[in-house]
C-alpha cells in the first residue's frame, strides 16, 4: 500500500508527545512525510523511545508546557512552523468542594495554560505563511461528569480558545480546530486511584473495557485513531474546516 504523503516537507510541533495520542500523532506525521517535527514532553525517556523514520528531523524537548521560558527559548526556531498539535494533559480526580486550589491550580496550569502558551507560540511562528493547529480537548468538556471538574473545566476551556483563535486568524490563512475524545486508551488513566485499584483486582484490560461500558459503541478508542482524526483536521484536505470542535467519542456524549 502506497502512504500517503500529504505533510510531505511539512514542520509539525506536537506536546504531550513521549506517549498516547501525543505518540501517535508524532508518528502519523512522520510515516506521512513531514520534514521538521518539534517534540516537547515532561518524559525525556518516552520521548527518546519513540521510534521514527530515518529522514525526519526530530527536535525532542524535556520540559513542561507550562513553563513560559521553554518557550520563549524555542520560539524563534520555530519561525515558519506549518501544524501544530496543542495535546499535553494531566488529569484529576475528586469533587469540586473537596478541592484544595492548589490541586486546582495544577490541572489548570498544564491544561490550559500551558495550552495557552503552546498555540499562542505556534500562531506566532505561523505568522502570515498560514498553517493549522489542532487543540485536544475532551467530551468531558461538553458533558458534565462528576468527580473530574478540574480536567473537564479546562477542556471545555480551550476548546473555546481553540474556536477564538480560529476566528482572529483566519484572514492570515491559519486554521484552528479542536478535538474532543471520548475514552481512549492512554496513560493519562494510571494515575486514578480508582482505576489502580480496578487494574490490581481484575487486570488492565478488563478495566478498560468494564468503563467502555457507557460508550454505546461499548470500546475505548486507541490513540492511532486519535491521531488520524486529528491529522485530517491538521491537512489540506480540511482546508475549509476552521473553529470546529471534532466530537470522536463512540457515541459517549449521546
Amino acid at each position: 500500500m502506497t502512504q500517503i504523503q500529504d505533510f510531505e516537507g511539512r514542520s509539525a510541533l506536537v506536546t504531550g508527545a513521549a506517549s498516547g495520542i501525543g505518540a501517535a500523532c508524532a508518528k502519523a506525521l512522520a510515516a506521512r512525510g513531514a520534514a521538521r517535527l518539534w517534540l516537547i514532553d515532561v518524559d525525556s525517556a518516552g520521548l527518546d523511545a519513540l521510534d521514527l523514520p530515518q529522514g525526519t528531523e526530530v527536535h525532542r524537548i524535556t520540559g513542561s508546557v507550562a513553563d513560559e521560558g521553554l518557550w520563549q527559548d524555542i520560539e524563534r526556531s520555530l519561525a515558519g512552523l506549518d501544524h501544530a498539535v496543542v495535546n499535553a494533559g494531566i488529569g484529576a480526580g475528586g469533587p469540586l468542594a473537596s478541592l484544595s486550589l492548589a490541586e486546582w491550580r495544577r490541572v489548570m496550569a498544564v491544561n490550559l495554560d500551558g495550552a495557552f502558551l503552546t498555540l499562542a507560540t505556534s500562531l506566532r511562528a505561523m505568522g502570515e505563511r498560514g498553517g493549522s493547529a489542532v487543540v485536544v480537548s475532551s467530551t468531558t468538556g461538553l458533558k458534565p461528569v462528576p468527580g473530574i471538574g478540574p480536567y473537564g473545566v479546562s477542556k471545555a476551556a480551550v476548546a473555546h480558545m481553540a474556536r477564538i483563535a480560529a476566528a482572529e486568524n483566519a484572514r492570515a490563512g491559519i486554521r484552528v480546530n479542536a478535538i474532543a475524545p471520548g475514552g481512549v486508551d492512554t496513560a493519562i488513566w494510571e494515575s486514578g486511584e480508582d482505576f489502580k485499584t480496578s487494574v490490581a483486582a481484575i487486570g488492565r484490560e478488563a478495566t478498560i473495557r468494564k468503563m467502555a461500558k457507557t460508550t454505546p459503541l461499548g470500546r475505548f478508542a486507541t490513540s492511532e485513531e486519535m491521531a488520524d482524526s486529528i491529522l485530517y483536521l491538521l491537512s489540506d484536505a480540511a482546508s475549509n474546516i476552521t473553529g470546529h470542535v471534532m466530537v470522536s467519542d463512540g457515541g459517549f456524549t449521546l
